[in-house]
């Protein structure tokens, strides 16, 4: 089975862990193992002063924390729109009755960034909700001006790094995000069921909502002090989230998003020999979105027979193919010429 959807191919040495008895969990060796885990997220996301609340939940129930805890306690927020995901921040604003404000990015362009701080100056809002690279359509933002524009208007930022966390350059710190968000099937490239909340220091001060039982941030924050989560956690997937970070440690974050940078580019070399189109303006490292030109009604389920996993794209024709995990050049060369098999049909 290859995969080129998320978390990709992973390590065998990672896979079997998960086949491994797992410690019960309310103990000091447990309690240093998220506290390990916890030190090492915010080394490589360069926010080493700050917290990671651990959800044994998807990069939506992460979402809806923020949204629950942080943002319903906002006079505004500013969403924005470039794809399903955003549209996500969009929904979770409506549901917890939060007033909200859309800029919507057409499919899978970048944002005019002179158009948004007009926006965003007329709008003042209290906080602005988006992510770093939509998985929808491909896009990745420019977080340094989305950044620029929100400290200069003093609008708390929170960001959704799901997919850009280990594949593109993130700089909690540098770019003042109050709030980012991850989780485990992405750039960890370990299986979901994780997601990750990064609280920068100045965002710490707040006092926050309870809003939610089970995602309730000061509970959170109070169990992490012991190296706890308040609820039974996913416990073999803690094992694995440990031993990757371990990994990606001491390879570094340049070299992790080199790697992911390099299978990106070839195979949107690739994609060009065959006249794939590439939509997206400025491509994220961790996916390549692409157009093939006929046959794409059938594309998904002929590459199911031969157990390769890619992913739709929500529009006809349109489909993204991951580069987390293990994969080589001759991986991707293997999946274009299938591709173009079934496209010649």
């Amino acid at each position: 089975m290859k995969s080129y959807v998320f978390p990709g191919n992973i390590e065998d040495s990672i896979l079997q862990i998960g086949g491994k008895p797992f410690p019960y969990m309310r103990t000091a060796q447990f309690s240093e193992l998220v506290k390990d885990s916890e030190r090492m997220l915010l080394h490589l996301i360069n926010c080493p002063e700050g917290r990671v609340i651990f959800y044994t939940a998807s990069g939506t129930g992460a979402m809806d924390a923020v949204v629950a805890n942080y943002v319903s306690q906002c006079e505004k927020a500013f969403i924005l729109v470039g794809g399903s995901f955003g549209h996500r921040w969009k929904n979770l604003c409506d549901y917890y009755h939060c007033p909200n404000e859309i800029f919507e990015v057409p499919f899978a362009r970048d944002i005019d960034y002179v158009q948004l701080e007009e926006r965003v100056r007329t709008s003042r809002p209290d906080v602005f909700l988006c992510q770093h690279h939509e998985t929808s359509t491909g896009q990745l933002y420019d977080m340094e001006k989305i950044s620029a524009i929100c400290k200069k208007y003093e609008v708390s930022l929170v960001v959704d790094a799901i997919s850009s966390f280990l594949s593109d350059t993130l700089d909690m710190s540098g770019w003042g995000i109050d709030i980012c968000i991850t989780s485990s099937q992405k750039g960890l490239n370990i299986a979901p069921g994780l997601s990750f909340l990064f609280l920068s220091p100045r965002v710490l001060q707040t006092v926050f909502s309870h809003k939610s039982y089970y995602f309730d941030f000061e509970e959170n924050l109070k169990n992490l002090e012991r190296g706890q989560t308040p609820y039974s956690p996913a416990t073999t997937l803690f094992l694995q989230l440990h031993a990757r970070l371990q990994s990606d440690m001491k390879i570094g974050v340049d070299n992790i998003i080199a790697s992911v940078r390099a299978k990106a580019l070839y195979f949107r070399e690739l994609c060009k020999q065959n006249n794939w189109e590439v939509p997206a303006e400025v491509p994220s490292n961790c996916i390549t979105g692409f157009f093939v030109r006929r046959n794409g009604d059938i594309l998904f389920k002929e590459l199911l027979k031969q157990e390769i996993f890619i992913m739709p794209g929500g529009t006809p024709n349109y489909f993204r193919v991951s580069h987390l995990g293990v994969q080589t050049n001759e991986d991707l060369d293997d999946l274009a010429r299938r591709i173009k098999e079934i496209e010649n049909r």
